[in-house]
């Protein structure tokens, strides 16, 4: 599915087969994806919603949080050890600056990295569980499909990945289908993840990107 697609059918085919994709990794080598995903998708942003006006996390609930993205993503357990140590204050207080910086994105990230363990990738998915609308989730396969990179994980590359994502979704929705950027990364990861998983067979180049060969920060 290349990015450009505009056939809203296309990208509501990959985003129904999500859930299929999230219980076929589960089956093959990650048995806690299911829950995880679950946890991330509708108990977050539940729990979030309900602390309005002034949302936050805790420190147990971005430990999960980590552990779904690590899960569903390239396993670094070393982030998880980061992220357990934070002081529960202080990443109740970063959170809730950051929520509050909402809709401005740089913000919201940038009081979110402060902590030891997060970086733009992991501050994406804290924002996309209360902003689905506003701040999709920084993953490998979006980043392929929408920049052509999943190296680069400043600041400034998930800030034009962000406004990709907000226009996709804004295109798909003009024909009466309703779609967020967050369901858009999830469309986009969902046909990576099963043609990753399908015969490789005559794939057509423009939903494989070159790769590059230096990775940035990734958190």
């Amino acid at each position: 599915m290349d990015f450009g697609c505009s056939d809203a059918s296309v990208w509501k085919e990959a985003l129904s087969a999500y859930p299929s994709r999230i219980h076929t990794l589960s089956l093959k080598n990650k048995p806690n994806l299911v829950s995880l995903d679950d946890f991330y998708c509708n108990h977050l942003p539940s729990l979030l919603h309900q602390r309005n006006p002034n949302p936050f996390i805790t420190t147990r609930e971005l430990y999960d949080l980590m552990q779904w993205k690590l899960t569903r993503g390239k396993w670094r357990p070393r982030l998880l050890d980061f992220v357990s140590s934070l002081d529960d204050a202080v990443v109740k207080s970063a959170s809730q600056k950051a929520f509050q910086s909402l809709p401005d994105i740089s913000k919201a990230v940038s009081e979110l990295t402060v902590l030891k363990g997060v970086g733009p990738a992991t501050a994406s998915a804290i924002l996309a569980a209360l902003a689905p609308h506003l701040t999709p989730f920084m993953s490998d396969e979006a980043m392929e499909a929408a920049l052509g990179n999943s190296k680069d994980y400043s600041l400034k590359q998930y800030l034009k990945f962000a406004d990709k994502l907000q226009m996709k979704a804004k295109e798909l929705s003009s024909e009466g289908d309703s779609f967020t950027p967050s369901d858009v990364e999830r469309a986009l990861w969902s046909f990576a993840v099963g043609q990753s998983s399908a015969p490789q067979v005559n794939q057509d180049p423009k939903t494989k990107p070159g790769k590059s060969s230096k990775r940035k920060r990734k958190n």
